[in-house]
């Protein structure tokens, strides 16, 4: 049974806020064990381990002499190591003061006289192991869900109204409609074959049946069947839940999810009155489309109209179980993807291609947290999956105070010999603060306005 179902689903903030802090404080958690464990292998003495700031609710001091706390505002996490003045800033007068005081052994255990390569290397490790979970979170969803048989196999039917049925759980699939069925790693083939399937209510299928071909009749493969729902969509604000199936626009029947695609494309933000059957009853719904910036194949961005729902076929393709490799390249070309994604599109919103509003505040993110594990445990796991990558990659951002700030200072170090002095380090880190502290008050701007 799923945990997350038990609970409520009425979008409440407590709900809200318990999800957006559990994403967080395991993503920091990942990120600041990644600094900590690096440190400590590189031969830097961790103090503290802290998830979240403010007053300590709980510590403990391990073997090693690390403090572990708990602390009461959960929205970020540190690691203070020996000779930090702060958990704050790497470097000011007061470290330089205690770290004159110490043998040479005990100023090796600081890390302001750890060796540069041991400094970079806990540094990088936050982002890193951001990277990391979510590789594996990825891999371990692929090999949970399995991937999709070859050739294709009905596996369990989804319920369609008024559609004609003769597909039984475990026909392989021969053609459709005249068509072959390629295999699904030929990505190409795959593309032209979906494509080319006849827009027919009813298509011929041949299959293989207990070691027999024979025609029967089925549904259109793709029909407007609701498979999932995206946060903050207008199709999640008004209620569309998965399952559903979308039978008629504007008193228009439909049977494909191309035709539902190209009402939406073509509404120019009209409101759509959708009938939707839902359990064997049909409910009436009215949704504005909202306009989406999308990556597009060559790069770049391209704006539509979108509800927020995706569909897939007209059956579960059966599954088989995916090999521990495979279902690793998988994560890790997701999260690639992920980063590569974000890149592009904070490019895109630079250039002034497409807007700003892309960016979200903590009250998006909370929002989408809320939305998303409503939706059940393994989506909520997909996002914390997807946020991990996305607070690691902002975090190798060249600002200072970032993670990323502090390797260019140690990049600038292994080419001068010399730390940048404690005063443009100062006037740096200021001006990072500065311009974070900016960037949170522009995206919670969007979280209220946009």
């Amino acid at each position: 049974m799923d945990v997350l179902s038990l609970i409520p689903q009425f979008g409440g903030v407590v709900f809200t806020v318990v999800a957006f802090v559990v994403a967080l404080s395991v993503i920091v958690a990942v990120h600041e064990y990644g600094h900590y464990i690096v440190g400590r292998w590189s031969g830097i003495f961790p103090e503290v381990f802290s998830l979240g700031f403010g007053p300590v609710l709980w510590s403990r001091v391990d073997k090693r002499g690390t403090r572990w706390q708990i602390a009461a505002l959960p929205f970020g996490g540190y690691v203070k190591f020996m000779g930090d003045a702060n958990a704050a800033s790497g470097k000011d007068e007061a470290a330089m003061e205690q770290a004159a005081a110490l043998s040479p052994e005990e100023l090796r255990r600081t890390m302001h006289g750890a060796p540069l390569w041991a400094r970079s290397a806990t540094v990088a490790a936050g982002p890193v192991f951001n990277f990391i979970m979510s590789i594996l979170v990825f891999a371990g969803i692929f090999m949970f869900q399995g991937v999709s048989k070859d050739p294709l196999t009905v596996g369990e039917l989804l319920p369609l109204p008024g559609s004609v049925q003769e597909l039984r759980e475990g026909d392989e699939i021969l053609s459709i409609g005249g068509l072959a069925t390629p295999n699904f790693e030929d990505a190409a083939a795959w593309s032209a074959f979906t494509d080319g399937i006849p827009t027919e209510a009813v298509l011929d299928y041949h299959v293989l049946r207990d070691a027999q071909e024979l025609t029967v009749k089925g549904p259109f493969l793709f029909p407007p069947h609701v498979q999932q729902v995206a946060p903050r969509s207008a199709a999640m604000d008004m209620g569309l839940e998965p399952g559903d199936v979308i039978t008629a626009i504007d008193g228009n029947s439909i049977f494909a999810f191309e035709q539902l695609k190209e009402a939406v494309e073509g509404s120019n933000g009209r409101v759509l009155l959708l009938d939707v059957w839902r359990d064997g009853q049909t409910l009436k719904i009215a949704l504005e489309p909202r306009r989406r910036d999308e990556p597009a194949p060559d790069g770049g961005f391209v704006t539509h109209w979108r509800i927020g729902i995706a569909g897939g076929m007209a059956f579960e393709p059966a599954k088989e179980r995916a090999s521990p490799m495979d279902s690793l390249v998988g994560g890790a070309a997701q999260t690639y993807e992920i980063a590569r994604g974000s890149l592009s599109g904070l490019w895109h919103m630079i250039t002034g291609a497409i807007s700003t509003c892309n960016i979200s505040g903590p009250l998006g993110i909370a929002q989408t947290s809320g939305e998303v594990a409503s939706q059940g445990t393994q989506s909520f796991i997909w996002f914390i999956a997807v946020l991990s990558t996305a607070v690691g990659l902002l975090n190798l951002f060249p600002v200072p105070v970032l993670d990323g700030g502090h390797l260019v200072f140690f990049a600038y170090e292994a080419v001068t010999g010399k730390p940048p002095s404690d005063r443009v380090l100062r006037v740096l880190m200021a001006f990072g603060l500065a311009l974070i502290l900016s960037l949170m008050i522009f995206a919670l701007g969007n979280d209220l306005f946009c």
